[in-house]
């Protein structure tokens, strides 16, 4: 430490303070601060917690935990590869820390700078720079994984010091490269006129308690909300949603439980959602509707003309395909559409910067909306839906493909009431890239042979297939991704997959339209839109309505 100014007094601070942390009895210190010291060990304990905050299954919570961990790998590389071999510390002497404090297996790396406090630092900074609400929960834990290499006496507290101050620069040199969910540009960023419904009155919501979990196949009567054959018409009917006299319908009356059997997950997730509405909106009509025993469709048409009706607003709390119908009938209706996210993945929701129920409620009672673009899927000239070549025509506001990915939508939820969503998907993704099939349709102008026709509403991000995550709803544009069939088409493809050149292989094409035809599609082609399937005409025209619906969501400051 000669380098530094005036090391002599800083030295002696340092090694006086190791001495007085030692000598002091920390109460319950001796039980614990060691433990927390050998779990910290090769970050064990922050993969560990970042597990856990994945598992809870929230948005920020996830991103907080990967931000994390990409904080704590910059952090360890650091320390091990240049403060280490920068700065040739030696250990503290043991001599004055009581024997049960001392750790079992002593380091034998330099002293200078702690890697763990290093680690600690940057991981509850990355997580702080994404989720202050996790940040304070990981916080008091990595301080006390610092502090415990002082008191098991293998660091100075300059060490410590150092270390946690490493950390926490790389948590910001990552921040720096990926930008957190509040440094980024607003999604939907043309500002939409809609009512700022304070107290809910003019909201109707309608809310669909299984959203993710299918009845029955959805292909199998056609309407593409995988409604059971045969089931009653009139969706509105009630089930209960946790309180005490039960929603608003719409005739303004207060009723308990209806029919429709929910599954006690979903009805737990459906009650808490709804509790948050009523406390955040209690004017507001809710409809809770169960597939099993009607419509959602009919659910869907029914509120929006009430909404019309009193000058309102259409609410939605479900997964994307239930959101699919919401905005089918908004447009209808010409009324401002409130996503509340309830299904598996809500992309659309997300998208948005709409991550919880209460940031959709807040932006309905405060009128913040925006305008985003919708797009459709029309037979093409000559050919209406239902016209005998299995026609059909639609909205999306996400995705629609032919190919192989409708097969997997298939395949996928009719395991996900089985064994949940995420390993039916698993399931589907071996089966489809074993056994799917290519499909034979003009695009272009030409004849080609595909394996995957992937049209996304407005450009999305990343590379790669299907990426995931889009920063406009409004830009007007198609993002098309189409892979292209032949021989071994599937094997180069995963191989392309695996060694992260996807948008190099020569099977993979990009583009950006405002429109696509798509013509001789082969009879009995499946399509799939915002994760719903149904038969495809033999030639489709899908093109943008730009800015065509206003969608509540949180405005930035």
């Amino acid at each position: 430490m000669r380098w530094i100014p005036h090391a002599r007094r800083v030295g002696a601070w340092d090694h006086g303070l190791f001495d007085r942390v030692a000598a002091r009895h920390w109460p319950g210190g001796d039980r614990v601060l060691p433990s927390l010291s050998r779990a910290a060990n090769h970050g064990v304990l922050w993969f560990a917690a970042a597990a856990g905050m994945a598992a809870v299954g929230t948005p920020r919570g996830r991103r907080a935990a990967v931000r994390g961990v990409a904080s704590l790998a910059v952090a360890s590389g650091t320390v091990n590869t240049l403060g280490k071999g920068a700065v040739r510390r030696a250990r503290p002497l043991v001599d004055t820390v009581p024997v049960i404090r001392r750790l079992s297996r002593q380091p034998v790396t330099t002293s200078f700078p702690s890697g763990h406090a290093a680690s600690a630092a940057a991981f509850a900074t990355g997580v702080a720079l994404e989720s202050p609400r996790w940040g304070a929960v990981v916080a008091p834990v990595a301080a006390a994984v610092a502090f415990s290499r002082v008191y098991t006496g293998v660091h100075y507290p300059s060490d410590v010091l150092a270390g946690a101050l490493l950390g926490v620069g790389a948590a910001y040199a990552v921040r720096g490269v990926s930008p957190t969910r509040a440094q980024l540009p607003a999604p939907a960023r043309p500002v939409a006129d809609a009512p700022p419904l304070r107290d809910g009155a003019g909201l109707v919501l309608v809310a669909n308690v299984s959203a993710g979990q299918r009845t029955a196949d959805p292909a199998s009567d056609g309407d593409g909300n995988g409604d059971a054959d045969g089931a009653p018409e009139g969706a509105d009917r009630m089930v209960t949603d946790g309180g005490a006299a039960g929603p608003r319908t719409a005739d303004g009356d207060r009723t308990a439980t209806g029919g429709g059997a929910v599954a006690a997950g979903d009805a737990v997730a459906a009650n808490a959602a709804l509790s948050t509405v009523r406390s955040a909106l209690p004017e507001a009509e809710i409809v809770v509707c169960d597939p099993a025993s009607g419509s959602v469709t009919d659910a869907m048409e029914k509120a929006a003309a009430r909404a019309s009706d009193q000058s309102g607003a259409l609410g939605v709390l479900g997964g994307d395909g239930t959101i699919n119908a919401a905005a089918t009938a908004a447009l209808r209706y010409g009324v401002p559409l409130a996503v509340l996210p309830g299904g598996t993945r809500n992309h659309f929701a997300y998208d948005l910067g709409i991550e919880t129920v209460a940031d959709a409620c807040r932006a309905v009672a405060a009128g913040e909306a925006a305008g985003v673009d919708v797009a459709r899927f029309t037979p093409g000239p000559g050919r209406a839906e239902g016209d005998g070549d299995g026609g059909a025509s639609g909205y999306f506001l996400n995705t629609f493909s032919l190919g192989s990915y409708p097969e997997l939508v298939r395949i996928r939820e009719r395991w996900a009431p089985r064994i949940g969503a995420w390993p039916a998907g698993v399931v589907a993704g071996v089966h489809v890239l074993r056994t799917s099939g290519q499909v034979e349709a003009g695009l272009g102008g030409r004849q080609r042979l595909l394996w995957q026709l992937f049209v996304g509403n407005c450009a999305y991000k990343g590379i790669g297939l299907a990426p995931v995550r889009r920063r406009d709803l409004a830009d007007g544009l198609l993002d098309v991704r189409v892979v292209r069939g032949g021989r071994w088409a599937r094997a180069r493809l995963f191989a392309a997959a695996l060694t992260s050149v996807v948008n190099r292989s020569p099977l993979h094409s990009t583009a950006r339209l405002r429109r696509l035809r798509i013509n001789d599609i082969p009879s009995g082609t499946l399509l799939a839109y915002d994760g719903e399937v149904a038969e495809a005409p033999a030639e489709l025209l899908v093109d943008k309505l730009h800015e065509a619906l206003t969608v509540y969501r949180p405005l930035p400051a």
